[in-house]
């Protein structure tokens, strides 16, 4: 047993104590694909997934829960803040009070739902240079710490971020400061702080292993995403994109396509995959045969396989092609597929 598996064990014993597993009910049931003599995975959904329905307010967070259990038979979820949060000023984007959560922890409770992890964004850059400006955003996340305990979260996701134009070492400095006071708090609650590769420096697999080695501390990981690995993207705005791009010449890590400046995906899972509390299975485009045509997710998942990472793998459906519903279900399908073959 690998020191990845050891680590993630013990969280798991941490999660299943009757104090922690406030949030949902024990019985509640996953969607489990174990492999014969291999390890287990379970799969959940991020709710970014339905963005659009949610935005658009065809669909209400607090209903989000039996839509889930209902369309695609699965039963942990990974939350997304902005869909239960306010703007509190300084403090950025803050949960509604406790009657609000209150309600999605019943409605996890009385469908027998798991609640995995908060994913946060919107409380500020926690390798802000600004000495005060970075206290600010450490704190802002205390009660997202506070709802993901509730909820019965074994995370919550942060970004790592810093300003760009200051050096790479720099920026890991200021983040791996910022991560290590957040991540001290969350072990006084038994809970993870958990870093996706998100843009910027953060999408660079050398760059953000680096940093989490530097806070050094059990409980401070990483959520690799099978698909963000573009430092910057190309959203058709030339000079905007030709300025952006301009911060990372020269760093021979990067090769540029149709979509932006990029890590490769495969070496930055492998790379993230020994601090992984989490996995993100993004989607965006399929081919006839079920395939996603941009990550194979064969060789991913034996990436993770090989890391010794047991839990949950989290489907992220960012596709424009197909609708929100459809696109998840392939997403699963396809997972569900390579999960049984590795």
């Amino acid at each position: 047993m690998n020191f990845n598996r050891r680590r993630f064990l013990s969280s798991s014993a941490i999660l299943t104590s009757g104090a922690f597993f406030a949030g949902c009910t024990d019985s509640a049931t996953t969607t489990e694909v174990p492999t014969e003599a291999g390890p287990h995975f379970d799969i959940s959904l991020a709710q970014w997934s339905n963005h659009v329905a949610l935005k658009g307010g065809e669909l209400d967070n607090l209903d989000w829960p039996a839509f889930t259990k209902e369309n695609f038979d699965i039963n942990a979820l990974e939350w997304v803040n902005q869909f239960f949060a306010e703007k509190k000023g300084p403090m950025g984007l803050q949960p509604k009070g406790g009657d609000y959560l209150a309600q999605m922890k019943q409605r996890c409770d009385d469908l027998g739902m798991k609640s995995v992890l908060i994913m946060c964004d919107g409380v500020g850059s926690l390798g802000d240079p600004d000495t005060e400006k970075r206290t600010q955003t450490v704190e802002g996340h205390y009660a997202w710490l506070e709802a993901a305990k509730f909820l019965g979260c074994h995370s919550i996701r942060v970004n790592s971020a810093s300003d760009p134009k200051l050096s790479p070492e720099k920026q890991a400095d200021l983040c791996a400061d910022g991560l290590r006071r957040l991540s001290e708090k969350a072990a006084t609650m038994d809970l993870n702080v958990i870093v996706e590769n998100h843009g910027g420096l953060s999408s660079n697999g050398t760059w953000l292993s680096g940093v989490l080695k530097a806070v050094n501390l059990d409980n401070c990981g990483s959520l690799p995403d099978f698909g963000n690995f573009y430092v910057v993207k190309n959203r058709g705005k030339a000079e905007q994109y030709a300025t952006q791009k301009a911060l990372y010449e020269g760093d021979p890590s990067l090769s540029e396509d149709q979509y932006g400046l990029g890590y490769d995906r495969y070496r930055g899972v492998t790379e993230l995959m020994p601090f992984a509390k989490g996995v993100s299975a993004k989607a965006h485009d399929f081919n006839a045969e079920g395939e996603e045509i941009h990550t194979d997710f064969s060789k991913m998942m034996q990436i993770v396989k090989d890391s010794g990472y047991e839990g949950y793998i989290g489907i992220e459906y960012e596709g424009k092609e197909l609708g929100e519903v459809e696109g998840i279900k392939k997403t699963k399908a396809l997972l569900e597929k390579v999960i049984a073959a590795v």
